[in-house]
């Protein structure tokens, strides 16, 4: 196979909160508007922000991280990317250089330039300052310029552009303006599913804003990359004829394309269902129930008692189950809100959940299961009490203390961690077709 070129661009800050999803949102979806074919990446464990990202391209988002993923894996969605499209715009996560893997170390390792954001209210030839400092932190990434962000005024961006140099461009300015900003909640970006009609209007509303920003010449900052190919095999059959069901709707959302994809190479026929809206489950031979916002459901999923007992059923019939996160909640015997009394819910696992406003625990983790290492990470503003022991504790990525608790009781998995299965197809596969030890 021959490399394939493709502009592209990475878009970083120097922190969260800088504007990140909603400048890529928006870029994407004026480039979308002039007939363009746009990929889009977002770097690290996230579900909220490629759902945005998704409506305002209209093509699938993947994840990159170079510890969860892989190299191998991200050179290869990068390859297969920028043979089916005209841009490929890269979201970065927390500020460039935090976290180890960082966002600039994944610019680097596959040479891609670096679009430099930042939320400039309160500064302006200080702006140029730090975005300088960043910029000549490392000599082993290009920085194609700065995108000034909540600019005042264009007095407020000539300042800026003034101090910059001639190395380092403006390649835009925008405006502050509420109706571009994205709402958020405690996990971060409200799900796009939950405001589709509004999320519509944002991204027309910041595409027009960037008509008159000659968006076509910012373009040419982006550089025309050349992507190697990575050969990847096709993981072997092992759930042929399985059927796993699926939770799916607005309390539990938290699921990587990837991890679907995997399934469905894998030989396994997906069935999706809602815990909140349906009263029995698809015929299965196992269950998923990913993370999400069960915390914000809660009255409607206790009430649902037809799909409480069904899944009761599935788990007493020592069916797989795989339990993640809000999804693990969903299994204990309640969770307390932030306000008022506890709800009862599965009773899978002895306990109970408890949200809390504040805190809380985030950061890449592996699963040493019996089956095999998985990684995947961990975010979440709630914390646990049980009587049950747990099977493992899972492996911090930077860190010696241990790891979330996982839990397994009858063909049961359960805990706070996220998945990401193509880090270890065979294990997964295990765990969704194999019968383990009951406990």
């Amino acid at each position: 196979m021959k490399p394939s070129l493709c502009p592209a661009l990475f878009l970083t800050a120097p922190s969260s909160g800088q504007g990140k999803t909603t400048v890529t949102a928006i870029l994407a979806r004026w480039f979308s508007r002039q007939g363009k074919t746009v990929r889009i990446f977002k770097t690290g464990p996230d579900y909220l922000d490629p759902q945005i990202l998704e409506q305002a391209c209209g093509h699938p988002v993947e994840q990159l991280d170079l510890w969860m993923c892989g190299e191998a894996y991200c050179r290869q969605r990068l390859y297969l990317a920028s043979q089916q499209s005209d841009l490929i715009l890269i979201e970065g996560a927390m500020g460039m250089y935090d976290g180890n893997p960082s966002s600039a170390d994944l610019a680097a390792t596959f040479g891609i330039p670096l679009a430099l954001l930042m939320d400039v209210s309160g500064m302006a030839q200080t702006a140029a300052a730090l975005a300088y400092g960043l910029a000549s932190y490392r000599d082993d990434i290009q920085v194609a310029g700065l995108i000034a962000n909540r600019c005042g005024s264009d007095y407020h961006r000539n300042l800026i552009d003034a101090a910059l140099p001639d190395t380092l461009p403006l390649l835009f300015a925008l405006q502050r303006d509420e109706d571009i900003s994205l709402p958020e909640r405690h996990l971060g970006l409200v799900q796009a599913s939950e405001i589709t009609q509004q999320l519509e209007q944002k991204l027309n509303h910041g595409a027009d804003k960037l008509a008159a920003l000659n968006p076509d010449d910012f373009l040419q900052q982006c550089g025309v990359v050349e992507f190697q190919p990575q050969t990847q095999q096709q993981p072997p059959a092992l759930l042929r004829n399985q059927r796993i069901a699926i939770a799916r709707d607005a309390a539990f959302s938290f699921i990587y394309r990837a991890n679907l994809e995997l399934l469905q190479q894998m030989g396994a026929e997906l069935l999706f269902f809602s815990p909140l809206h349906d009263q029995q489950l698809p015929d299965a031979d196992a269950l998923w129930l990913p993370g999400g916002y069960p915390e914000l459901h809660l009255e409607q999923l206790s009430q649902n008692q037809p799909m409480l007992d069904a899944i009761r059923d599935f788990f007493n019939a020592n069916k797989p189950i795989l339990a993640e996160c809000g999804g693990f909640l969903y299994c204990l015997e309640q969770l307390q809100p932030l306000h008022g009394d506890g709800v009862r819910l599965l009773g899978l696992l002895t306990g109970e959940g408890i949200m809390r406003d504040r805190g809380g625990c985030q950061g890449m983790q592996a699963a040493p299961l019996p089956e095999g290492d998985i990684r995947g990470h961990s975010h979440h503003r709630s914390a646990t009490r049980s009587s049950e022991q747990p099977l493992i504790f899972a492996k911090r990525a930077r860190h010696p203390a241990p790891g979330e608790a996982i839990y397994r009781r009858k063909q049961l998995t359960a805990g706070y961690l996220h998945l990401f299965f193509p880090s270890n197809p065979q294990a997964v596969a295990q765990i969704f077709s194999n019968t383990h030890d009951l406990v």
